[in-house]
């Protein structure tokens, strides 16, 4: 039984991580003005931040169930079953759509894998799976351990400017007016498979010390992976990361980014930690 890993451009998963997995990626899309991009194929993060300086609010898409079709049959060539793991159905039909299209497909079985999350999270759930396949392990046999993984597996993002969620309609105007005067700095995370607010914090410092004092709390001292996510403030991450090394010993921490489209949503400046627990 030969097994493909799929996740589509949102875990953010660097492109020789990939290759060195054998991940396959499908790509989301990013709509700016008139142009149609395929995030991480044809627009990186650091083009997409620069862009939307001059630019309105992009608009994203989902891949279309005939680019699922289309990827299921190539890899029907030469693997027997694939795990396609994607972004949290509460936020995207990234996921439902590989259902769909899987079930268009003969020659090869489907296994979809709601992760409930997004970013390099996400890209946790891919990388284990990959090592899984490794080791010998069917479809039928990792599934199980990644719906274990989502026990030990938490995100929560910072959000520094609170108009694009306004702009996009996830917060109304007279919100996004009182939380910037009240300097709020809303701390967000995943909740039966929707983003939503965990706590207002007044400022930038404090969301972040509030996010450390959660990673505390759920890793108690056992080995986990821990990344730090950005919106094009590398070097804020970097000095962050050095931070917790010191701190955590017992976590592996790496860092990540927010692409184009959970950067649409989130805006530039936004800073996020997910980890999942090591098997």
């Amino acid at each position: 039984m030969k097994t493909a890993i799929v996740t589509d451009s949102t875990a953010y998963i660097p492109k020789d991580v990939r290759e060195k997995y054998d991940i396959h990626m499908i790509p989301l899309t990013v709509i700016l003005g008139s142009e149609v991009y395929e995030e991480e194929k044809e627009l990186t993060a650091s083009e997409f931040y620069e862009e939307i300086k001059t630019k309105e609010l992009p608009t994203t898409s989902q891949p279309s169930i005939g680019k699922f079709v289309e990827l299921f049959e190539k890899l029907s060539e030469n693997y027997d079953e694939v795990i396609s793991i994607h972004l949290s159905s509460g936020i995207s039909g990234t996921y439902q759509g590989a259902i769909s299209a899987g079930d268009m497909v003969d020659g090869i079985t489907v296994f979809a894998f709601d992760t409930e999350v997004s970013c390099m999270v996400q890209g946790f759930y891919a990388i284990e799976a990959a090592k899984l396949v490794r080791a010998g392990k069917t479809a039928a046999e990792i599934m199980p351990i990644l719906d274990e993984l989502k026990e030990t597996s938490h995100a929560y993002f910072m959000v520094d400017d609170l108009s694009n969620l306004q702009r996009g309609g996830r917060l109304s105007s007279a919100q996004a007016i009182i939380g910037s005067l009240l300097q709020v700095k809303p701390l967000l995370h995943f909740k039966d498979k929707l983003i939503v607010p965990f706590e207002k914090i007044r400022t930038k410092k404090r969301a972040m010390k509030r996010i450390v004092e959660l990673l505390r709390e759920a890793t108690n001292g056992d080995s986990y992976y821990a990344v730090i996510i950005h919106a094009n403030r590398e070097e804020e991450a970097k000095e962050w990361k050095a931070e917790l090394e010191q701190e955590f010993p017992n976590i592996e921490f790496s860092l990540s980014y927010f692409g184009a489209v959970i950067g649409t949503h989130l805006g530039e400046g936004s800073m996020g930690l997910g980890w999942m627990k090591k098997r």
